[in-house]
Order: structure tokens, then C-alpha cells, then sequence
């Protein structure tokens, strides 16, 4: 005898308990009528004709969410006939065209934009020096005094700047900021041709307002972009970050030749307000306050906004975030160190490498110059197709805790091995590949700690990302001074950099250990535990394992 039961609508209604594991339903009803889906249209149908002899039906749901749904379901006993789906799945993820045309992609642009005129401004300096020196008649001592000055405002304004982004929002203090260091840039010729202090005011005033750039980036990414694209959207505003370093770099002399010292602070100054503009008249602070967002897009970030709903908490008078519970959780410290590491490599590279091919290679400056570039543009590009298959392997269905390890592992045992070989080169261009590769590699940490910090707390996410930023920018300053009275009294640079490749060793061992990208309670006080059972225990080696056969 055949029975039929037709299920048009959502549905609701159940004959007994549904856990979250099985995802499994029981029909009451022979027939019944229910409201749209949420995101469906009322006229779409979805059939499933499903041969069996029993009269009761246990159909399993995959849609990744709390919430039990049923689409339309047709039960025969005359054998099994699959439809077709003719609409799109609402767990499938957007096309390449979707995503690139989509308004969140907007604001990851206007970020990438925000992060290389950050870098731009900061390295401007580093070729306008020997031209100040000269004409002011500066010693080395004093120029490196205004070099430093940057790293004094950037030094205390990422934990009070992550504060106020977590309050306020990232639209908000990333527009003060841009507007802030656009003015020191567009003001420290003057202050050179003028007054000593002013200039090292306006330089510090600089390091002040770019130290809330980053914490504002990952604020906006977890309010714009779903779980499984953050990675993607980080590697973009990065590219941004790198990119700004070769166009400083690059485009600097050709302003200076055209409109004397003043040209490259000035232009970069007034392109500084012309974003401003930009920024506040195209860019909301959360897609629900976008005008041109389509409800397609809203829905679809809507639906995988798992760990950030930024209207879901109220406001209170208190801004100050609770600094103790945060630094009571491993997760907390497992950033920090990755932080630290990626601040210390990142800038002794930047800073020593010029000198280490013209001192070990015998390199001229120019030669010294391109062979320690060429890595930034690689790291550009590496960063975003880290980004890229990090969102891919959370979408074919691994975790986040799992990916994120993946990722800060290359991006920090892959260097550890590649500076390792450059101690080995015995000609620059072989040097130069081996440092490509440390700075390519190191790009993947991007999709791992630097994501992890809007996961495990996204009310914290500012803070948490001004708390780490600190403390990268100490071990900054620790790594390029050390670097020089290492080299000095141990007379080798090979030794500093084989030191730097046992602590990205050490660092990528604390991270694996101590992080994870489920959320963390930090409302509450208390010490993060870590339970190890023998399961994870055998994960952990696997992941180890695996980590250095990918790296090989």
C-alpha cells in the first residue's frame, strides 16, 4: 500500500526530542504546512522521492546549523527517485564572480588600501633620512634616534587603540587614525626644516595612530566576513600591508627627484585624506547598515556569522576590556608568542638583510637593495593563497582549531628551516631564493594566529590584537638591536640567524600546543586548562608530523 508524505515547508514540529548530533526527524503528521524558510523563496519546492517499507522515516540533515529544517520530501514505496536541485544550496559557499562583486570585497579592498598607505608613511622616512642627514647636518646617532621615534607612539597605542575599537568599532577609529598619521606625514618636512622635537613629535605621533590599523582590520574582517572567508579577507588587507612597503620604497625618490624632500610626505599625506573620504561616504561599520548590500549577501553572511554578531551585546560605560582574565588563558599567550615571533623575524629582515648581503656577499647597496625586496612581493602574493586554501579546508570540513595550527605551523617552521639554509648560500642569488622562501612561508601565519585572534573572542578581538601587537613590537625592537650587538661581539651573522630559526621553532611548538580556534570565555574568571587525553594527544603527533611533511 502507498503512503505519501509531502513536506513544502520549514518544519517545526516534532514527535520526539531532535539531539544535534543525529539531526534527525520523526513526522507527526501524514501532511502538514508550515512558513517560508528563511532565505527561500515561497514558491520554491524542493522533492525527494524516497523508497521504503516502513511507515516510519528517518531522514538525517546536513545543514550545519542548530536549527532542524526539512525541504520538501516525498516518501513512496515505488522506489527511490532523487530530484533535481535547480536553486543554489543555502550551505553552498558563493562563486569566485560572487565573492569578487560582493560589498564585503569592497571592504576588504578599502582596508588593503588603509594598510599599504600605513607602510608607505612608515618607510617614506627610511629614504628621506640620508637627504635630512645631510642637509641638517645630523649625525648617525640622531638619525637613528628619528628612525626609532616611529616605534615609541607604536609601542603604547595598539592595547588602548584595540580598546576603543572594540568599543566603538573599527569604521570609526580607523578613520581618526588614517586621518591622524596622515597628518604627521604631511607635516614632518616642516617640523625637519624647523624643530628638532617637533619632528620626533610628529614621528611618534605617527607610530600613535598606526598602531590602531591592524586591530581595526581584524575588527572589520569578523563583522563583514562569514568564518570560512576570513583567512581570504586577512590575505588581502596584508597584500595591502606588503605592497605598501615596495611602493614607499620605490615611489619615494621618483617625488623627491620631481618635488624635492617635501614631495613623497605630501603626496602620501593628502592620498591619506582622500581615503578618509572614501571610507566614511562607501564603507559601513556592519553589513546591516549598508544601503547597498543585497539581501542575498546579507543572509549569506548572516547565516555563517558563527562567532561575531556585532549588535547582539549592548553597549556599556565601561570601555576598559578586563586586561587579567585575558592574560589568564593560554589561548591569550599562545598569540602573544606567535605575535612576538612574527614581529621579531619580520623586522630583523627587514632591517639587517641589505646589510647582511653587502657584509657577508660584498653587494652594493643597490644589488643588497633588490635582492632584499623581491621577498615583500612574494610574501603579497603567498599571503592571500595562504588565505585562500586555509578557507578551502574549513570549508571541505575541517576545524578551525585544526587549520589554524596548520597554517602558523608553515608560517613559522617553513622559515625556521629556510633561514637555516640561508646560512648555507655561498652566492647572493642563492641567498636570495633562500629568503624568498623564509618570507613567502612566513606569509601563512597570517591565516593563523593573525585570524585566531577575532575567533576565540571576537568582543575582544581589538585588544586582544593591540596586547599581541605590543609585544611583537618589543620583541621588534629586541631583534633588530640585538641584532647588531650579536653580530658585533660574536662576529657573525650566521650565528643570529640560525638563533632566529631555533625560536620560530620554539614559537610554533607553544602555538600548537596552546591555541585553539573554538571560542573562549573570558567573561568569566579562571585558568584555561588544557585537557589532554590520549585522542588528542595522537591529533597533536599527527598534526606534528604532517606539518613536516608538507614543510619537506
Amino acid at each position: 500500500m502507498d503512503s505519501s508524505v509531502a513536506l513544502h515547508r520549514p518544519f517545526r514540529t516534532f514527535s520526539s526530542i531532535v539531539s544535534r548530533n543525529s539531526r534527525i526527524f520523526k513526522p507527526e503528521s501524514p501532511k502538514l504546512q508550515f512558513p517560508p524558510r528563511f532565505g527561500d523563496s515561497p514558491k520554491t519546492k524542493r522533492s525527494i522521492n524516497v523508497s521504503s517499507s516502513s511507515s516510519l522515516w528517518r531522514i538525517p540533515l546536513r545543514d550545519g546549523s542548530d536549527e532542524v529544517r526539512a525541504r520538501s520530501v516525498k516518501v513512496s514505496s515505488h522506489g527511490a527517485q532523487f530530484g533535481s536541485f535547480p536553486e543554489k544550496n543555502e550551505d553552498e559557499a558563493e562563486s569566485c564572480v560572487e565573492f569578487i562583486t560582493s560589498e564585503r570585497i569592497k571592504v576588504a579592498a578599502m582596508l588593503a588600501l588603509a594598510l599599504a598607505l600605513c607602510n608607505a608613511d612608515r618607510v617614506v622616512m627610511s629614504v628621506a633620512i640620508v637627504p635630512l642627514s645631510l642637509s641638517n647636518g645630523w649625525s648617525k646617532s640622531f638619525a637613528g634616534i628619528v628612525q626609532s621615534s616611529f616605534l615609541w607612539g607604536y609601542l603604547v597605542s595598539p592595547i588602548a587603540g584595540g580598546a576603543l575599537v572594540d568599543y566603538y568599532g573599527g569604521k570609526v577609529v580607523m578613520a581618526w587614525g588614517v586621518v591622524l598619521w596622515s597628518i604627521a606625514t604631511f607635516f614632518t618636512p616642516f617640523a625637519a626644516e624647523n624643530n628638532l622635537c617637533l619632528l620626533l613629535i610628529m614621528r611618534a605621533l605617527l607610530g600613535i595612530a598606526e598602531g590602531v590599523a591592524l586591530p581595526c582590520m581584524n575588527n572589520m574582517v569578523a563583522r563583514w566576513f562569514p568564518e570560512t572567508e576570513r583567512s581570504r579577507a586577512v590575505g588581502i588587507a596584508m597584500a595591502g600591508f606588503q605592497l605598501g612597503s615596495a611602493i614607499g620604497l620605490t615611489l619615494s625618490p621618483i617625488f623627491m627627484a620631481q618635488g624635492g624632500i617635501f614631495g613623497p610626505f605630501v603626496i602620501f599625506g593628502l592620498s591619506g585624506f582622500l581615503w578618509v573620504l572614501v571610507w566614511l561616504s562607501a564603507i559601513s561599520s556592519t553589513p546591516q547598515r549598508n544601503n547597498q548590500i543585497t539581501k542575498y549577501e546579507l543572509d549569506y553572511i548572516l547565516k555563517r556569522q558563527k562567532s561575531f554578531l556585532p549588535e547582539s551585546k549592548p553597549k556599556t560605560s565601561k570601555v576598559m576590556p578586563p586586561f587579567r582574565r585575558l592574560l589568564s588563558k593560554m589561548p591569550t599567550w599562545s598569540l602573544i608568542v606567535a605575535n612576538a615571533m612574527h614581529s621579531w623575524g619580520f623586522f630583523v629582515i627587514l632591517s639587517w638583510m641589505p646589510v647582511y648581503f653587502n657584509y657577508v656577499y660584498h653587494a652594493d647597496l643597490r644589488q643588497a637593495a633588490w635582492y632584499s625586496a623581491v621577498p615583500w612581493s612574494v610574501m603579497a602574493i603567498m599571503g592571500y593563497f595562504g588565505g585562500l586554501w586555509s578557507d578551502m579546508l574549513i570549508q571541505s570540513g575541517k576545524t578551525v582549531t585544526w587549520t589554524r595550527k596548520i597554517m602558523q605551523s608553515i608560517g613559522f617552521f617553513g622559515p625556521a628551516i629556510a633561514l637555516a639554509g640561508l646560512t648555507t648560500a655561498k652566492r647572493p642569488s642563492t641567498a636570495s631564493a633562500w629568503l624568498t622562501l623564509a618570507v613567502g612561508l612566513k606569509s601563512f601565519s597570517h591565516s593563523g594566529f593573525l585570524v585566531n585572534l577575532q575567533e576565540i573572542a571576537p568582543q575582544y578581538s581589538g585588544v586582544l590584537h593591540g596586547m599581541s601587537n605590543t609585544a611583537g613590537t618589543f620583541a621588534a625592537i629586541l631583534g633588530t638591536v640585538g641584532a647588531g650587538f650579536f653580530v658585533e661581539l660574536v662576529g657573525s651573522f650566521q650565528g643570529f640567524l640560525l638563533l632566529t630559526s631555533l625560536l620560530y621553532f620554539l614559537a610554533a611548538l607553544f602555538y600548537i600546543y596552546f591555541s585553539t580556534g573554538e571560542r573562549v570565555n573570558f567573561d568569566e574568571p579562571g585558568t584555561y586548562h588544557l585537557q589532554f587525553s590520549y585522542r588528542r594527544s595522537c591529533k597533536l603527533t599527527d598534526l606534528l608530523l604532517s606539518n613536516i611533511v608538507i614543510i619537506s
